[in-house]
């Protein structure tokens, strides 16, 4: 049996793994929670548990099933040195961003540091790569008002990384680095266009120029647009290999797919993958929607992979999620997809034994945990000054005077069913709260301050009194200080409010369904987050955050 053919049998043997129910929150246990509802077709999923019960692809038998990132990782760029594997994600308004993660066996993996410390704009499809012994982050970043490709490079993965400098790319987005059989560098760019880049990859020599025209799927397939993005190379044997998204990100969950070209040369000419597009969402019944954005990678053993960004079906809320596939080489040079959709255990690449993954969600504000899991969404230049920990809380000086303009504090989820709490306090003058926070335009969530309790929906305000146990009447008045408990129960939204040290709980008597907060409603490529927000003046203090997967 050669390596190719047990390749095969391997991911054969995985995929037809049986896997067990999925562990369910019984009806009346806990607030917020519902039975499994036979109309979805992946009910019967399990994944692994990780921190506070979060889902992790490591089922522990020598498989995984996707995501190997839940929750919000989009555009992921992958990094091989050595036996190491860095991997990054779009980072879009998030501040400190570019988390840069770590792993060994492609599917645990550990956060290292936040790269891009100083905010450029909302960061998009960035390019992680090693050359001549520097690391290199090529960043596409906009500005309401500029948009360019900037790049930070650091002596080590850790850091320090340097402050951005600017390529003056205004008109495109998405680099991919190569380096050609010439020596030269470039920088791959949407739309099937190149720049050459200085060999210190600090700046561009000469003007862009258009090297490929992109495949192009049959005109009655149901996709948003064209839209020839995320353009990858990867050099294997006598030839390179262009791995480009087209159909558009969002839209249609069939329209993001998977392309390939490949030339000799660096220079071209390209010839389209007889069979492409290689990975392409079918059917809006299938696991994992809008599947795009891949690089090509050699992984642990000499063994290829595929890594890309998913929707997953029923989920929009979640974002794009990270999933890892299998390939093999063809006989005439092309790669072949092994994964099918995605749905089923699949081999891991090498097994090392019980590996950490992720990182907790909770936190008790003791240590600075900035870049790692917390970041401002759409922040200023001098957000961080907004933040002080002491005495084991968080505090958050208030910003604008809704949610939306408060540049809120976010981490990102990646579990079906969880919960948060935190204990709340305000100063005269000031309004905070917890949030699922989509942008600034939509969010949900309870807050409160001088004019007691602040129901957010839909992105709207509304007052709502005063919780049970501060006043008998319900009627307005301030508020200073509260436990906040929001349930989100399969994007359903459930709130609690603690007047005693969350020793016991009220329901909030109204609860929301918030499945459509997210792109195709609302723009901007982000997920529904769990967010901490201070808006008015003075200062607000969050102790005790705790997150919970329920399922």
């Amino acid at each position: 049996m050669d390596r190719r053919t047990s390749i095969k049998a391997i991911v054969a043997a995985s995929l037809g793994a049986g896997i067990g129910p999925m562990p369910l929150l019984s009806a009346g246990k806990g607030q917020g929670s519902r039975a499994s509802s036979s109309l979805d077709p992946y009910a019967e999923m399990r994944w692994a548990r990780g921190y506070e019960g979060q889902r992790r692809a490591d089922l522990g038998d020598g498989t995984f099933l996707n995501p190997v990132f839940a929750g919000d990782h989009p555009d992921p760029t992958i990094l091989r040195d050595g036996e190491d594997y860095y991997v990054t994600f779009s980072s879009f308004d998030a501040y400190p961003g570019i988390v840069i993660w770590h792993s060994r066996d492609l599917v645990n993996w550990r956060p290292l540091t936040a790269a891009l410390r100083t905010p450029i704009g909302s960061v998009w499809a960035p390019e992680l790569i090693r050359h001549d012994g520097r690391y290199y982050v090529y960043i596409p970043a906009r500005f309401p008002d500029r948009r360019s490709i900037y790049v930070i490079h650091a002596d080590r993965i850790e850091g320090p990384w340097s402050e951005p400098v600017d390529l003056d790319l205004p008109r495109h987005i998405d680099p991919g680095h190569a380096v050609g059989e010439d020596g030269h560098r470039y920088l791959f760019l949407s739309g099937g266009d190149r720049v050459r880049l200085t060999p210190d990859g600090l700046a561009t020599v000469g003007e862009v120029e258009h090297v490929y025209d992109p495949w192009r799927y049959p005109e009655d397939w149901v996709v948003e647009t064209f839209a020839p993005e995320g353009p990858k190379i990867v050099r294997r044997g006598e030839w390179f290999y262009m791995v480009t998204a087209v159909g558009g990100t969002a839209g249609p969950p069939t329209g993001h797919m998977v392309i390939i070209a490949r030339s000799r040369s660096i220079h071209g000419p390209w010839e389209n993958d007889p069979q492409n597009p290689v990975v392409r969402t079918r059917s809006e019944r299938e696991k994992w929607w809008s599947r795009g954005h891949a690089t090509l990678f050699e992984g642990p053993g000499g063994r290829w992979w595929m890594i890309y960004h998913g929707y997953e079906n029923g989920y929009w809320t979640l974002g794009r999620q990270a999933l890892l596939e299998p390939i093999e080489w063809s006989d005439d040079g092309w790669a072949r997809p092994l994964g099918g959709d995605l749905s089923r255990p699949i081999a891991k690449p090498v097994d090392l034994g019980a590996q950490p993954h992720g990182t907790p969600l909770s936190d008790d504000f003791t240590v600075d945990r900035f870049g790692t899991q917390w970041a401002f969404y759409d922040p200023a230049p001098d957000e961080a000054a907004r933040v002080r920990l002491a005495e084991g809380a968080l505090h958050l000086r208030a910003k604008g005077s809704t949610p939306g303009d408060s540049s809120p504090l976010c981490c990102i989820a990646g579990d079906h069913i969880y919960r948060l709490e935190a204990d709340v306090e305000v100063e005269p003058g000031a309004e905070a709260g917890l949030l699922l926070f989509y942008n600034r335009r939509l969010y949900a969530g309870l807050g409160f301050g001088d004019e007691g309790l602040v129901m957010h929906r839909y992105g709207l305000q509304r007052a709502r009194g005063t919780p049970p146990g501060q006043r008998d009447n319900g009627a307005a008045g301030p508020v200073r200080s509260l436990g906040l408990r929001l349930t989100n129960d399969r994007n359903i939204l459930t709130i609690h409010t603690s007047s005693d040290g969350r020793r016991s709980w009220q329901k909030f008597d109204v609860q929301m369904e918030v499945s459509g907060y997210h792109h195709n409603v609302a723009y901007d490529f982000l997920s529904l987050r769990p967010a901490l927000y201070a808006a008015g003046r003075g200062t607000a203090r969050f102790r005790n955050f705790t997150y919970r997967a329920l399922g």
